[in-house]
């Protein structure tokens, strides 16, 4: 392996992955040898996105973990354009590559990764560390196919007990309570999501999985799961009690820990407890050139991107109804943003239906049927559709239009017309056809949107390289 150029005590070499704005090099300690993984963001990115909180948050919390299942960091160095972050390399690539290839694991190969899973889990919970963004793409596997848990950026460090409101994480793996937009326990929530991963372990697919998200949601709050034939009934007692709806009545860890399925074999991995609050100073030393760059307020300003929805309620002429429906469903349903409140938002409807003369009889305060303004007797394909208004902040909406029959193309006036009238920037759908992460952080915590091809990221995302993978 070739290295070159040097970082402090670090040779760096080859890049093993990269983002929008900042890549992962694997390196030497020149020193003692040791390779690590070099995380290398460029200071004027985080500038321009206002990501400095999320980044730092990534850092210190990450410094506060030591325990064997989650991944380290050692130290952080800052030049006047770069931020180092040195960290444990993980050579084994993400859980999530061996599920690919190897469809479903074994039993045994299942429990041992969660039974690591939950270990670290327990630690950060202990630590007062949240997750809440646990999937097997942020869980990497060292040499020796031990799991590593990668990550932390939407991480929040509370006091046990405390309640928290931010809406985050993968859509497939955040728990009910989170999408209920209601206060929750982040020990609840990442259990739930540790149940998710074990089910998709064992199974090689998701419990909850549908291309509606809305949909989707509905099956995650009622828990409308079905287990493969060929789960155990102690798979399926263990699974039942992660995934229960109410956090109330989820199995704990201390719970999970006396399981009888989850006590064969293990083997508890031990975690460092500090008695002192973390020596901080090379993230402070790091990020001093530019915290005076950068106003206080502007730490604390409403973040760019937001939740699932918002980002829809953002972009006019937004049309998922590729990605939400079948291909012989196209038609039939198309979705716009709208950055106006649901009162202001019916007037636009109504507006655009005369545009092209068709009559709105209201359902209620958020939803409208349309017809064709003159029906004739006895024509029976006269145009029938419907128009609802769904709030995700006070001045953010999203607009579902359905065609139940007639016309097609009256059906693409009235959604042309609308369109106009919301008067927002134009994101085509086949943009976000493989956006598979959206989340939203309140107070101080910064919001981001996680894409799943390179073109997509440039296009949309403004967050710092997670783990090892190029986001």
């Amino acid at each position: 392996m070739g290295f070159a150029t040097t970082i402090g005590k670090y040779q760096l070499g080859r890049t093993i992955g990269e983002g929008t704005f900042a890549k992962v090099k694997v390196a030497a300690n020149t020193v003692t040898g040791q390779l690590v993984a070099i995380k290398i963001i460029d200071k004027q990115m985080v500038i321009d996105n206002k990501l400095m909180d999320l980044v730092k948050r990534e850092i210190t919390t990450m410094k506060l973990l030591d325990h064997p299942n989650i991944v380290r960091i050692y130290e952080v160095i800052g030049t006047k354009s770069k931020i180092y972050i040195v960290m444990e390399y993980v050579s084994g690539g993400q859980l999530s590559d061996k599920l690919s290839y190897l469809k479903k694991l074994s039993e045994g190969d299942a429990r041992k990764y969660f039974q690591q899973l939950i270990d670290a889990v327990d630690y950060c919970h202990s630590r007062g560390v949240y997750h809440r963004d646990l999937k097997p793409e942020n869980l990497l596997l060292d040499s020796r196919g031990n799991l590593k848990v990668s990550d932390f950026g939407l991480s929040v460090l509370r006091k046990p007990g405390d309640l928290l409101s931010t809406a985050c994480g993968s859509p497939s793996y955040v728990a009910p309570e989170v999408i209920a937009n209601k206060s929750y326990e982040g020990s609840a929530a990442d259990i739930w999501s540790c149940g998710i991963i074990l089910f998709e372990l064992l199974s090689g697919y998701l419990p909850f999985d549908d291309r509606n998200l809305m949909n989707l949601y509905r099956k995650i709050s009622r828990a409308e799961y079905a287990c493969p034939a060929w789960f155990t009934p102690s798979q399926k007692n263990v699974i039942s009690k992660l995934l229960n709806p109410s956090p109330t009545k989820r199995i704990t860890v201390a719970e999970i820990l006396e399981d009888q399925w989850f006590q064969i074999n293990y083997e508890p991995s031990i975690g460092i407890g500090h008695d002192e609050w973390i020596n901080s100073d090379d993230v402070k030393a790091a990020f001093d050139d530019i915290g005076g760059n950068m106003a206080e307020t502007e730490e604390t300003k409403s973040p760019n991107f937001i939740n699932a929805f918002q980002l829809i309620a953002m972009s006019n002429d937004l049309d998922l109804s590729g990605l939400f429906e079948g291909e012989d469903n196209v038609k039939q349903r198309t979705r716009f943003g709208s950055k106006h409140s649901i009162h202001e938002t019916i007037e636009s409807i109504e507006v655009a239906a005369k545009d092209v003369r068709l009559s709105v009889e209201k359902m209620n305060n958020s939803k409208v049927k349309l017809h064709e303004a003159r029906k004739l007797t006895g024509y029976r394909s006269h145009f029938t559709g419907s128009a609802e208004v769904i709030e995700v902040a006070p001045t953010h909406c999203m607009v579902v239009i359905s065609r139940s029959a007639g016309k097609l193309t009256m059906y693409s006036e009235f959604c042309k017309s609308l369109s106009s009238l919301l008067k927002e920037k134009s994101v085509s759908s086949t943009e976000l056809q493989k956006s598979h992460t959206a989340v939203v952080s309140d107070g101080e915590e910064v919001q981001q949107i996680q894409r799943s091809t390179e073109e997509d990221v440039n296009a949309h995302s403004k967050e710092p390289l997670r783990g090892y993978a190029s986001s």
